[in-house]
């Protein structure tokens, strides 16, 4: 990412045209970094100039409460200004792309919301936190399709023309199961039944109860309903993993049943889309993000859905964004600021 030249400090960059907000919230933590306004269209994702960073905790308000996330997001903006030795006067866009958030009442709450906390001429774009995971990968450019899987999962797609589509993200009880909290819940289940004799015995049982520091399956019970938080639970995927590259077939099957899940909810959004064209050929992006999807040594979560995506679709383009998707929903806003679009609630 690109800094401040010529000695510039952050004030005086900030200063010559405000500020640019872009936030990434998601369930395990939220991301804000702070761009100039007046900055010149980037060339490289590595030319990014970069202002300021800041990182809290999660903003998903169906996992923490609507009060909870909208703290942590003030917080996390304050902080990003304060770092850039700016304040809320000089922000001129804001973008802000947020799990949780899944119908117009729910970005119509945050607009009500952000409207408060900056002048009255600042524009807000808010969103679901893929449409920032998309731009991630594509420089700003909303088209093609994102699968996030992280703590949940969720796969969105923008035509060019702007027609949207998307599957699952509708959390753990619906049955993100490819999602890091899917993979995790699914292995914690499998330890309870193999201890109960209804299950097949798996080498997840020691390692999850040493991973825990846990004498026996029966606390894990306890455990998990301590905290039930979803971040908390898709923290032991690096368990399931390690099980499955030591040969565990009860990890491997949770992690081939994942992958097909995921590929399944690619392929939801680029049928719905036509992404693939009329004859299913056409090349596509596909931004690819989130721990989940991370390369391992032996399981390749994310080249096994590749593999899976592309027997039925060969024009899947997979792009592992060079920025965070927190730079993605900057530039989104940015985008639109240096248009001089009026744009609200997506529009």
């Amino acid at each position: 990412m690109g800094g401040y030249e010529n000695g510039d400090s952050p004030a005086s960059v900030a200063g010559e045209g405000g500020v640019i907000l872009g936030v990434d919230g998601g369930t395990t933590n939220t991301v804000c970094v702070c761009l100039p306004a007046a900055m010149p269209p980037p060339e490289s994702p590595a030319a990014v100039p970069v202002l300021a960073r800041a990182v809290a905790g999660c903003s998903n308000r169906n996992s923490v409460g609507e009060s909870a996330a909208l703290e942590t997001l003030k917080l996390v903006m304050t902080q990003a200004l304060s770092i850039a030795n700016t304040d809320r006067s000089a922000v001129r866009a804001v973008c802000l792309a947020v799990s949780g958030v899944n119908h117009p009442s729910d970005q119509q709450r945050m607009l009500d919301w952000i409207r408060d906390l900056f002048p009255e001429n600042a524009k807000f774009y808010v969103e679901n936190d893929a449409v920032a995971a998309l731009a991630s990968g594509t420089m700003g450019k909303l088209h093609g399709c994102v699968l996030i899987a992280g703590t949940g999962s969720i796969a969105y797609g923008v035509t060019e023309d702007g027609k949207v589509a998307r599957a699952a993200g509708a959390g753990p009880v619906l049955g993100d199961w490819g999602s890091g909290y899917g993979i995790a819940a699914q292995a914690l289940t499998a330890v309870i039944k193999a201890h109960d004799g209804r299950g097949q015995q798996t080498s997840l049982t020691g390692s999850i109860l040493e991973k825990l520091e846990l004498s026996s399956p029966d606390e894990i019970i306890g455990w998990t309903y301590a905290d039930p938080s979803w971040a908390r639970i898709a923290a032991l995927v690096p368990v399931v993993v390690s099980s499955a590259e030591d040969g565990d077939e009860v990890a491997n099957k949770i992690l081939h049943d994942s992958v097909q899940e995921l590929a399944d909810t690619v392929m939801a959004v680029v049928r719905r889309l036509r992404l693939c064209g009329e004859d299913g050929k056409d090349k596509f992006p596909l931004v690819l993000v989130g721990g989940v999807l991370e390369g391992n040594k032996k399981w390749d979560i994310s080249g096994e859905v590749i593999k899976c995506i592309s027997k039925v679709f060969p024009g899947t383009d997979p792009i592992w964004p060079e920025v965070e998707p927190a730079i993605g929903a900057a530039l989104l806003a940015w985008s639109h600021h240096r248009k001089g679009f009026k744009w609200e609630n997506g529009s």
